[in-house]
Order: C-alpha cells, then sequence, then structure tokens
C-alpha cells in the first residue's frame, strides 16, 4: 500500500512539474510573437491611416485620456511630472494589457509639448502609425499606442 501511494505521489508531482513548464512556455510564447501592427478601428472615427482634417490646438494638453483597451475612459490629469506607463505597480497608468511590457512608455513634459519615448518594451510604442525609437513630440489628439492600449493628449 506504501508503494502505490509513493508512485501516485510522484506521478502527481511529475504533473503539476510538466503543467508550470506548459504556463511558462505558453506566457513566453505570447509575450515574443505578439502582434505589434495590428489595424484597429476607432468608434465613429476613419481608420488609422485615413486622414481626417483636424485642426491642433496648440494650447497645452491638461488630460490623458485612454481611448481603447481595459481602460478606456479613464482620463488623467497633467501636471509638470513624467506620466510613466507599464504593468508595473508604481505607473502612473498602470496597464492590464498582457502585450504592455512592465516599464512600456513615459510622457515627458518639455514646455508646453509633451514627449513620448519608449522604454526599452517588447511589443514597440508608436505615435498614430510611426513606431519611436526616441522622444517624440506628441500633438493634441494623436492616438499613442501601447500594446493594445490607445491613449491621447486633450486641452
Amino acid at each position: 500500500m506504501q508503494g502505490l501511494v509513493l508512485q501516485l505521489t510522484r506521478a502527481g508531482f511529475l504533473l503539476l512539474l510538466w503543467l508550470f513548464i506548459w504556463s511558462v512556455l505558453r506566457i513566453l510564447r505570447t509575450d515574443i510573437y505578439a502582434p505589434t501592427g495590428a489595424v484597429m478601428v476607432r468608434r465613429g472615427l476613419p481608420l488609422r491611416g485615413a486622414r481626417s482634417p483636424r485642426r491642433h490646438n496648440r494650447s497645452a494638453a491638461r488630460y490623458l485620456v485612454v481611448t481603447e483597451g481595459a481602460l478606456a475612459g479613464t482620463r488623467i490629469s497633467l501636471g509638470s511630472q513624467p506620466v510613466l506607463l507599464g504593468r508595473a505597480d508604481d505607473s502612473t497608468l498602470v496597464l492590464t494589457d498582457d502585450y504592455a511590457s512592465t516599464r512600456h512608455a513615459r510622457l515627458s513634459p518639455r514646455g508646453q509639448d509633451w514627449f513620448v519615448e519608449d522604454l526599452g518594451s517588447t511589443n514597440g510604442t508608436y505615435l498614430d502609425r510611426s513606431k519611436v525609437t526616441t522622444a517624440v513630440r506628441v500633438p493634441i489628439g494623436t492616438p499613442v499606442h501601447v500594446g493594445k492600449t490607445v491613449i491621447e493628449l486633450r486641452p
């Protein structure tokens, strides 16, 4: 009887070990092979590539608004401090997005303008359709893509 219990314990431990390895590989696969350039349609607006006649107001941005993603509708008041975007608990905007990195991007004020920079994320940060490689000025109303989350600056 003790031999049977020992064999069942070994089999159970081996099964748990394989389940752990499978879950780690599954997570790694989704992080590595995540889509980066998916075309998104925004409600009531044309596709990303289509240009609509939009006037860009040169007034200072006062809010950061999440327009797409799990946190759609979230609005953050902007001040003089940078805004950190990512899955880390100490981020200004904590994203619950599997395609966002722990420390994904940062929005920093420089005078009246705000600049976005990618912090070495896996899937990249996009300003409208362009991948961000250095600090780039973000015009008001231009979408910034961080994983599946889209944010915009608003006056």
